[in-house]
């Protein structure tokens, strides 16, 4: 796991910065794990646009993930790690000794030919999927579940870990990648470990041409746009705008989104 820059021959090569790729093992997916991705273009069943600047892009296959890890005290062995065109993480085909193969979201320091294995009483080692309970405080873990089998739903992305920060009767208290912390059910799922392609965060896209390529339509400033299209458009000359915000007045910075009554209110400790 590595980013490789290239020499500034063009104005978008200057700037850059991608993966290097040298972690992948195997260049095509499992085809009995993909499933295919219909696009919608940012319209809803109506046709009307609800996701601003989305549409075009390479055609991509939904890889099945295995968030679940439910095949329990089954070993696993590690035969590839892969790209997904759909996350920042990297993935790692498995293949269980019945012959059945998963995929699974890839840690860092998990390579080929290593065996995995989830249940109550497996090591403590990465890629292991364990309850909660089983883990002592302190180790980094990813693909944690909200409710028992669910499945992971936190900490998936490159890069991100939560820590078991202590535990109390039948909740843990878990650091969340934000900072959160938040009282999660010991009996949980957890994998241990960090998510791999930690580089990630130091990728530069370039140039707008792979912005396309990756579905992502151009967008115009609300500051450039005239007051009739936006509250912050308008004005002699470089106006600022005033208060960033939607096209349709809701403020960008600094405003609580959250319902003040959600239920899952009672299980955060420390807000992020």
């Amino acid at each position: 796991m590595g980013i490789k820059k290239y020499k500034p021959t063009t104005d978008s090569l200057r700037w850059t910065v991608l993966s290097d790729f040298k972690e992948i093992t195997k260049s095509t997916p499992e085809k009995k794990l993909l499933t295919p991705l219909r696009k919608s273009g940012g319209r809803n069943s109506y046709g009307r646009i609800t996701s601003r600047h989305r549409g075009g892009g390479h055609k991509r296959q939904i890889r099945i993930i295995d968030f679940k890890r439910d095949k329990l005290d089954v070993a696993a062995k590690v035969i590839a790690i892969e790209y997904d065109p759909n996350r920042s993480a990297r993935l790692a085909l498995l293949e269980y000794k019945d012959g059945e193969r998963r995929y699974m979201v890839a840690p860092v320091g998990l390579n080929v030919n290593d065996e995995v294995i989830a249940g109550n009483a497996v090591e403590i080692k990465v890629g292991n999927a364990v309850a909660i309970e089983n883990i002592p405080a302190g180790i980094p873990i990813y693909n944690v579940e909200f409710r028992k089998g669910a499945g992971g739903k936190i900490a998936r992305s490159a890069g991100n870990s939560c820590v078991i920060m202590s535990k109390e009767g039948r909740y843990a208290h878990v650091k969340m990648p934000s900072g959160e912390i938040r009282l999660i059910g010991t009996d949980c799922y957890a994998t241990i470990g960090q998510v791999g392609n930690i580089d990630h965060e130091s990728i530069s896209i370039g140039k707008a041409g792979r912005s396309r390529w990756m579905g992502k339509r151009p967008y115009s400033r609300g500051v450039a746009k005239n007051p009739h299209d936006h509250p912050m458009g308008g004005g002699e000359g470089k106006a600022s705008g005033g208060q960033p915000r939607s096209p349709w007045g809701q403020y960008a910075k600094g405003l609580k989104t959250r319902h003040k009554k959600k239920h899952s209110n009672k299980y955060i400790i420390t807000r992020r």
